[in-house]
């Protein structure tokens, strides 16, 4: 399921270039695609309300059915239960019209690939991060809300920008920058038994149902799920004509498979169909499943095998194949409660028609090497082995593949005879389905199939074979190329944490409690400071002496220091801090530290402030900027643990500078 195309000329180009260049939207952003999938999300939710509506008057119907026993009501109640049977399956259909879509090919494609399953993305609405950042900002931090309205700007933009990104490698490095930084805001502003106070509304991508959470994981989950669905379309319109395509279209659905396979170890409170364990793990077999047939397709590009090259053939054999069992495999799922109950029957259709086509390629394949090939070739034999498979009827050549030619010719003509029939079957599974019918491409594919099948069966068949031939056997699936599973590249986008003026994420965080003391004033002594000072960003005191001027000044053990001299300190490294206490001459020095509370301990009053209200007032009177942090980006998971680093460096203060 996608949503709807959108319309993409030249007007519409030029209209998205010129607001890019023009700075009003983010790179990897489509601001003309809004319009199509919003009135699709809410074609979805109207219909699927409908059924909800038609699902409750056949439960009452069928309630008093049972109930009564009056032969009149009885009789109205049947007729009305047939117009809401009625009723309900055209919604399906409509329903199925609206999330069955697939991608045919690409932009530039010959029209030679099997239609692929591209996912849709979740839809979301507006959300405003003010009011709760702000009061956030200060009531923890104890600093001025609306001092970081251009912060929670760029956030809010962010998020806007995602929710109708491009479909390209830009879509998918914007939707990578906003996840990641989602676990900055995760590791900032998210206390371990706590939320934002926020509500993320997501819609369900099979559904179109609205779901809804306050936890800030759910939004990651969308989002996660979001990079995968754009794998899937960017797949799908690859163009698996030539080489490049095709490695482009494996490593997007593998990618795909990733994500979901990232979302389900991480997220397990789904609150809607779409993020269910069981539909994360049906999307994770589905897009293995393509990425093996890509690499299938690629194997028959130019220098295509030759009728008379029959390894190459047996290989193609086996792997259609290994296309066929991951497909089927993906329908049994699909076949399965409670993924059956929403997911589009087109796909299910369609992984079905897959199933019955590739398995009939591998017979094709496997009769052209009988039957084209000679027996003596080189390597012929030690790959005979893997197509034995059980036979479903008892075959008179035993365990052996035949050498003669009349038997090779008979077996060729078994398995071309299973080729047909399994074709043939894929074509009515076509059929059955409204919405595959319509897909030109797949109807040509499979018939092309059939007839070579057929003309092959032709020049195999002779009119003195009066007896049938046994059933032949299966194909072993086997592949020299298994598709693996690779998470979206999370670390290639760099990102700075949007917050970074708050502080280091080590301590300045929801889930520590502080106390911010000083300003405290000290004076070199005889043996310096009496400190030691250890780490960077920011700079802990390792060691108090005790009776030197820090322990008079009331410094303690594994205080932070944040501010020196008036000057925000937070991140600063230990030789930059070293150096400025080195060059405090007799007027002394003025220090505010941060002292790291239990979770349990209230702040402290008195000349212990509660919060770090200080440090911004004091950053503004001095002009003192802070510095950016390192370019990084977090951990690509829904939780991750964080842990307070620690410097190496370690030096105690003389009191010569």
């Amino acid at each position: 399921m996608i949503p709807e195309e959108r319309p993409g000329g030249p007007g519409a180009g030029e209209d998205s270039t010129r607001l890019q260049a023009a700075g009003s939207v983010r790179k990897g952003c489509d601001p003309l695609a809004q319009t199509a999938p919003s009135r699709l999300q809410s074609r979805r939710a109207r219909v699927h309300q409908q059924i909800t509506k038609e699902l409750r008057m056949r439960t009452g119907a069928e309630n008093l059915y049972r109930a009564t026993s009056n032969a009149r009501v009885r009789e109205t109640v049947v007729l009305e239960l047939s117009y809401v049977n009625s009723s309900l399956q055209l919604l399906k259909e409509e329903l199925e019209e609206l999330n069955g879509s697939v991608e045919a090919d690409g932009p530039g494609s010959q029209g030679i690939a099997v239609p692929m399953i591209p996912l849709g993305l979740k839809e979301t609405k507006e959300l405003d991060w003010s009011a709760a950042l702000r009061e956030l900002i200060s009531g923890h931090f104890g600093e001025d809300g609306a001092s970081y309205e251009a912060e929670i700007r760029e956030l809010e933009d962010l998020r806007q920008a995602i929710r109708m990104p491009s479909r390209s490698e830009a879509g998918l490095e914007l939707l990578m920058a906003y996840y990641n930084q989602l676990c900055f805001l995760d590791a900032r502003f998210v206390a371990p038994a706590g939320s934002l106070g926020l509500l993320f509304h997501w819609y369900d991508s099979l559904t179109g149902v609205p779901a809804q959470q306050r936890a800030l994981a759910f939004e990651k989950g969308s989002v996660l799920f979001n990079i995968g669905a754009l794998h899937t379309q960017i797949g799908a319109r690859q163009d698996r004509s030539c080489p490049e395509g095709t490695r482009r279209a494996i490593e997007a659905f593998q990618r795909a498979a990733g994500a979901f396979s990232l979302l389900r170890e991480n997220f397990s409170r789904a609150p809607s169909p779409d993020m269910s364990p069981a539909s994360l793990s049906m999307l994770e077999q589905l897009m293995t499943a393509q990425a093996q047939e890509c690499v299938f397709e690629g194997l028959l590009l130019p220098p295509p095998a030759t009728p008379q090259d029959g390894v190459a053939q047996l290989r193609l054999a086996q792997e259609a194949a290994q296309v066929a069992a991951e497909y089927r495999l993906v329908h049994q799922t699909m076949a399965q409660p409670p993924v059956r109950d929403y997911v589009p029957f087109p796909w299910t259709a369609l992984v079905h028609v897959k199933a019955e086509h590739f398995r009939a390629l591998a017979h094709y394949h496997a009769a052209v090497a009988l039957c084209d090939s000679p027996p003596a070739q080189a390597g012929f034999p030690a790959l005979q082995q893997p197509l034995r498979g059980p036979p479903a009827t008892s075959q008179p050549w035993g365990s052996a593949w035949p050498e003669e030619p009349e038997e090779r010719r008979k077996l060729g003509k078994a398995h071309l005879k299973r080729a047909i029939l399994g074709q043939e079957e894929a074509l009515r599974l076509h059929a059955v389905c409204r919405a595959l019918r319509r897909v030109d491409l797949l109807q040509a594919v499979l018939a092309r199939a059939l007839r070579c099948s057929l003309a092959k069966y032709s020049e195999l068949d002779r009119e003195d074979d009066f007896l049938e031939t046994s059933e032949a056997p299966d194909i072993q699936p086997k592949t020299q190329q298994k598709p693996e599973i690779r998470a979206p590249s999370f670390s290639s986008v760099k990102v700075t944490d949007i917050f970074h003026r708050l502080g280091p994420l080590s301590v300045f965080s929801a889930k520590n409690c502080w106390r911010l003391v000083g300003p405290v004033h000290m004076t070199r002594g005889e043996a310096g400071f009496g400190l030691t000072l250890r780490g960077d960003a920011p700079v802990l005191i390792a060691a108090v002496i005790p009776g030197g001027p820090a322990a008079a000044a009331g410094l303690q053990e594994g205080d932070y220091i944040v501010s020196l001299n008036g000057q925000p300190c937070k991140w600063w490294k230990h030789a930059e801090v070293v150096a400025q206490l080195k060059g405090v001459g007799d007027e002394g020095v003025s220090l505010q530290v941060v002292t790291l509370l239990p979770r349990a301990e209230p702040p402290g009053t008195g000349h212990h402030r509660p919060a770090l209200g200080g440090l911004l007032r004091s950053q503004k009177e001095c002009g003192g900027g802070t510095p950016a942090p390192a370019r990084a980006s977090p951990r690509p998971f829904l939780g991750w643990s964080r842990k307070a680093k620690r410097g190496k460096s370690r030096g105690r203060l003389s009191p010569q500078p």
